[in-house]
């Protein structure tokens, strides 16, 4: 009964402080991408790594974050949004405790994997609760907000990544986490409030999966290409890849509750915005690289 979204608006006192908790976790996320990448050359070096395990220090995160960022969305909207932002944080800052203590390239690479299903579950809920906590006559300059502070904080990546390492060396990329992810815990406990949304439906696990798998296959696929003796096997990961998503797009028609309902990219806005942003962050990624 009643507004799902009013239900989960907070005391006006409370509105800095649900900013401040939604921007911290979200930079960790977005700073870690350009930090790792910018610290890859040295933990390459000290790891004793090669060129295509290096590559995975950065591709098992960004893999699994985006594998999972529609799940975390649904999740969220399901079971309670302050619940996963404080899960995903929580996720997010175990991971960057193993990865500040890796001893070698795989355990690095099994704990940026973590830190993606933790960064999955906490970045939609940054938005989803922003838009839960505000009243519609400020909600948009609170999003603009909480945007601007998230492009800042990824332009800062790449300085602050190079002072930390020529500083205090790699690990300190991933030690600096754990006093904002505990900082952004603590105000989403005594400010947040919890929301759900009271027209969702049942979660839909088959588009998960399908989401998982084309996401991974085809990540697997494009990085093998470049290895010497396996770009036969990285085509065929490719090709059902694209199998993967093809099955997710149908499966999104037909579900009652589709993760993505995709009418959405109907708007000329809504479809050309998402381009912008894929043609974007993929030119952001490679020259970062």
């Amino acid at each position: 009964p009643g507004d799902p979204v009013d239900a989960g608006r907070c005391a006006t006192a409370s509105r800095p402080w649900v900013l401040a908790a939604t921007i911290l976790a979200s930079a960790m996320a977005f700073i870690d991408g350009s930090v790792v990448t910018i610290a890859l050359p040295v933990i390459q070096r000290e790891l004793d790594a090669d060129f295509v395990a290096a590559q995975w220090v950065v591709s098992g995160y960004a893999l699994f974050l985006a594998a999972l960022l529609l799940v975390g969305g649904a999740a969220g909207d399901r079971f309670g949004r302050r619940k996963l932002f404080v899960t995903g944080i929580t996720v997010f800052a175990a991971a960057s405790l193993l990865c500040a203590a890796a001893p070698g390239i795989d355990m690095l690479i099994a704990a940026r994997v973590a830190q993606g299903i933790g960064a999955a579950l906490l970045v939609p809920q940054s938005l989803a609760i922003l838009s839960a906590a505000f009243p519609p006559e400020i909600r948009g300059r609170a999003i603009g907000t909480w945007a601007g502070a998230a492009s800042i904080t990824t332009a800062l990546g790449p300085a602050v990544g190079g002072f930390l390492i020529d500083g205090l060396g790699w690990r300190a990329a991933f030690w600096i986490n754990l006093p904002l992810a505990a900082l952004a815990v603590l105000l989403a406990l005594r400010h947040v409030p919890e929301s759900r949304s009271g027209t969702a439906g049942p979660l839909d696990w088959r588009g998960a999966v399908l989401a998982v798998l084309a996401s991974a296959l085809l990540t697997v696929g494009l990085t093998s290409l470049v290895e010497p003796g396996r770009r036969l096997p990285a085509a065929g990961a490719v090709v059902l890849g694209v199998l993967a998503g093809m099955a997710l797009i149908r499966n999104e028609r037909r579900v009652a509750a589709p993760l993505v309902p995709l009418e959405l990219f109907a708007d000329r806005a809504f479809a050309g915005a998402n381009l912008l942003t894929l043609a974007l962050y993929g030119a952001l990624s490679g020259i970062l690289f």
